[in-house]
């Protein structure tokens, strides 16, 4: 990921109801949400969440897929990864052990990649 696509993301996500929204789908996981149970989740009127999650699918962070009348939108757990991994590409001057503790806080031990 280049910087102009890390600004990009950064910036869908600097709004609130985006970033819950984010939140939402990323807890969906692989099946998504449709748009209207987003908004009534976050108690959003339809038509302004449809412009967040417009936002959020230019920044390349939800996917949409249409299923008969539903829009379900889902996280794109790659864009995601890779926005993680601009982040963390330089971690603490090539000691990889002082990030322990952030690994710690996101993936258990068991799901951590083997060293």
């Amino acid at each position: 990921m280049d910087a102009y696509a890390a600004l990009e993301a950064f910036g869908a996500l600097s709004q609130e109801t985006r970033l819950k929204a984010l939140q939402l789908l990323v807890a969906a996981g692989p099946n998504g949400l449709p748009s209207g149970e987003i908004a009534r989740q976050l108690g959003t009127p339809h038509n302004t969440m449809s412009t967040h999650l417009a936002v959020l699918a230019r920044a390349a962070l939800v996917t949409v897929r249409r299923e008969s009348r539903l829009m379900l939108h889902t996280a794109n757990l790659d864009t995601l990864r890779h926005l993680m991994t601009f982040l963390m590409r330089d971690c603490c001057g090539g000691q990889p052990e002082a990030c322990a503790a952030l690994f710690d806080a996101i993936l258990p031990i068991t799901q951590r990649p083997a060293a």
